[in-house]
């Protein structure tokens, strides 16, 4: 089943990035992030507050964003949504910053 959920969310992302340089969410640069990692309101307030208290750089911020579009792909979801931001930060906090 694990398996299975990667190689989907892989695929997800060979279709999402068909018409660019890349093939995964890691190779995404500042301007592909800006592109495919697009937050709502209530999402991006979230993150803003959690980078504030996380003292994170904007580097960090990036790899935030593309672990959660990560997350998203692997639950099948089009969106990035608060649960998968917050999923992604906890693992930000867990490897120490």
């Amino acid at each position: 089943e694990i398996r299975q959920r990667v190689l989907t969310a892989r695929e997800r992302q060979a279709t999402r990035f068909t018409e660019h340089a890349i093939r995964t969410n890691s190779e995404m640069a500042l301007k592909d992030v800006r592109t495919f990692c697009v937050l709502d309101e209530e999402t991006q307030n979230m993150l803003k507050g959690a980078v504030e208290r996380m003292n994170l750089s904007a580097r960090a911020y990036n790899r935030v964003l593309k672990l959660a579009r990560t997350i998203a792909d692997l639950e099948g979801s089009q969106k990035i949504v608060l649960s998968h931001v917050a999923e992604a930060l906890q693992y930000r906090g867990q490897e120490g910053g």
